[in-house]
């Protein structure tokens, strides 16, 4: 009986070692069966790649991005005796008061956003902070209703860039702005207008930097031979051929005589007559980039080229060019001035300044619509219409902004008719801005050929490396004999006629005014816009020089509105040394009796 019980035992503990064998089968299959939640040995960590600068002549950054990081932290993981410690340390790394750190922390459990749009050097200090704390065992695990355990900590997360715009509204409209966009929780720049626009695919980053290798218990990566990474690449920087300092007071100039004059606006552009680099381009209407107000909308166009208008008399010398290179006139040929009125068909035209007859350039130098229309008149329509597009007009200018409005001139058909070819001749029945207007005026001070305005000098990339903006080759739009000649006669203009407060002693300056009614409704209406296009030379610079005033309310002759903004500027780029006068044709001008001033 005794053995009988003995024997029951042993079998009872053989199948309970069985039964524990089973299950312990079982556990191992269904272990090797099943994908299990292994922790990885290795870790990944990304970097945004950044937009590219905007710079200017003399290196200053005019557009920058700065990235933008957030703190996020586990509620969980705080330790709750050294949450204290925590809030006052987060506090001290971070700038935030205390108790918004605290009412964050406590709106609910799991994963908080403690601070948005922290700086790359605040983000810097936290991320020590962050490892700090870890050695500091502030933060523990917690274990999910699933059975894991985990630990987080404080993370410093990528969130986005802003654009910043360390000067304020220097530089707009032609600067531009941009928006922002979100793409898969990262806030990303894209231009919109100006040269933000423009350049946008150049100035977008390229590739991530992103880094893939063995971690260590705390999550950090070990860098060794083994590690996969890509290196980060921003996008380009876009240096531009205007310096700050001669842009902004320019600027200056324009917003002082905006104010007098009462005008919408005045835009004021500098280009180097041999290369067609853009030194300046300045308007009285800017805004702020980074804080872009209703009241802002209208100034927001770059309206040097995207605004066109009735260019008026400034027209006129690229006409007179067009009958002189077709050797139709003789600039000593005699018109008839009519006495200041003269009717064509069911037009009359009427003159400033009355005279009877008139040499063909002194059509030019005063300015005279009953000339030109009467030389206009020996173009046919073809002539007429060619010769205009092959100033450059109702094309774009080329200039590397985005927006431009190319203007209108009429038909080759339409030119034919003789009132067409008159008011056309005088600036009227054709449209073109303002930039079309410095680059055909170029052509009479660069041998008559016609060259692209370039704002951007070239690209740069993180390493130094020079992509140079394509210059397309210049055109021969007239003869260099025609150009010399209608040179001399805009230096005429300037000495004697409608441009005389232009005058600089011992600059070469030569150029024209234009004063031109506006249309409101089909119909003209008591307002102006006016304008001075010239040049100023020295023994070694050459410079086109455009200025256009739009609506001017206190007085409205080109004389005495644009060519003041024309004058001011040349007189600070002889400050700036950007133009030297010659020292002997200065004292020339400094013994010379002076007229009595006429009332």
């Amino acid at each position: 009986m005794r053995h009988s019980n003995k024997s029951k035992k042993i079998l009872a503990l053989f199948l309970v070692l069985m039964f524990g064998f089973v299950i312990f089968l079982a556990v191992m299959l269904y272990t090797a069966l099943h994908n299990r939640d292994i922790p990885s040995i290795y870790s990944e960590e990304s970097t945004k790649a950044q937009r590219g600068s905007i710079i200017s002549a003399d290196g200053f950054h005019i557009a920058t991005t700065q990235k933008l990081y957030k703190a996020v932290v586990n509620t969980r993981n705080i330790d709750p005796d050294k949450e204290e410690l925590f809030i006052q340390l987060f506090s001290i790394y971070s700038g935030t008061e205390p108790s918004e750190i605290r009412e964050r922390l406590h709106t609910r459990k799991g994963s908080v956003t403690l601070s948005y749009h922290i700086s790359p050097k605040e983000a810097m200090y936290l991320k020590t902070l962050a490892f700090e704390l870890r050695r500091l065992g502030v933060f523990i695990e917690y274990e999910t209703p699933s059975g894991d355990r985990v630990l987080q900590g404080l993370n410093i997360l990528e969130s986005g860039e802003a654009r910043q715009y360390p000067y304020g509204n220097l530089l707009t409209p032609l600067l531009g702005y941009p928006r922002k966009i979100e793409e898969d929780g990262y806030t990303r720049v894209y231009g919109i207008k100006g040269l933000e626009k423009f350049f946008d695919e150049e100035l977008n980053p390229q590739q991530n930097k992103t880094q893939k290798a063995l971690r260590d218990v705390n999550g950090y990566l070990i860098l060794n031979k083994q590690s996969q990474a890509k290196r980060q690449i921003n996008g380009l920087t876009v240096k531009l051929n205007i310096p700050i300092m001669l842009q902004s007071r320019i600027e200056t100039i324009t917003d002082q005589i905006k104010e007098q004059l009462q005008a919408d606006e005045i835009i004021a552009t500098v280009m180097e007559s041999k290369t067609g680099k853009i030194v300046a381009l300045a308007s009285s209407n800017r805004f702020d980039p980074s804080h872009i107000r209703t009241a802002d909308y209208p100034s927001l166009n770059t309206n040097a080229i995207e605004y066109s208008f009735e260019p008026g008399s400034v027209v006129k010398p690229i006409i007179f060019s067009l009958l002189l290179d077709r050797g139709l006139i003789n600039p000593y040929d005699m018109v008839n001035g009519h006495n200041g009125r003269f009717t064509m068909g069911r037009k009359t035209i009427v003159d400033e300044h009355a005279f009877s007859m008139i040499s063909a350039e002194d059509v030019i130098v005063h300015s005279s619509n009953i000339g030109i229309a009467q030389l206009a008149q020996k173009l046919n329509g073809a002539e007429f219409t060619e010769g205009l597009k092959r100033f450059g007009f109702t094309h774009f200018s080329g200039i590397d902004l985005p927006y431009e409005k190319r203007g209108s001139i009429p038909s080759s058909t339409q030119l034919n008719n003789y009132l067409y070819k008159a008011i056309t001749s005088y600036g009227y029945g054709m449209r073109s801005n303002a930039m079309q207007m410095i680059k055909a005026y170029n052509v009479f001070n660069n041998g008559g050929r016609l060259i692209n305005p370039m704002v951007v000098e070239a690209l740069y990339d993180d390493n130094g490396r020079t992509i140079p903006m394509q210059i397309q080759a210049p055109i021969q739009v007239i003869s260099p004999a025609t150009a010399a000649r209608m040179k001399q006669i805009l230096i005429k203009t300037v000495n004697e006629g409608t441009g005389t407060a232009a005058k600089t002693p011992g600059l070469e300056i030569g150029g024209k005014t234009g004063t031109a009614h506006i249309a409101k409704n089909g119909a003209y209406v008591n307002s102006y816009h006016t304008s001075f296009i010239g040049f100023a030379n020295d023994a070694k610079h050459s410079y086109t020089i455009g200025i256009a005033v739009i609506e001017p309310r206190t007085v409205y002759f080109a004389s005495i509105t644009a060519v003041p903004v024309f004058k001011a500027i040349v007189d600070l780029m002889v400050e700036e040394k950007y133009l030297i006068p010659n020292p002997s044709a200065v004292t020339e001008m400094s013994v010379m009796p002076q007229e009595p001033t006429r009332p």
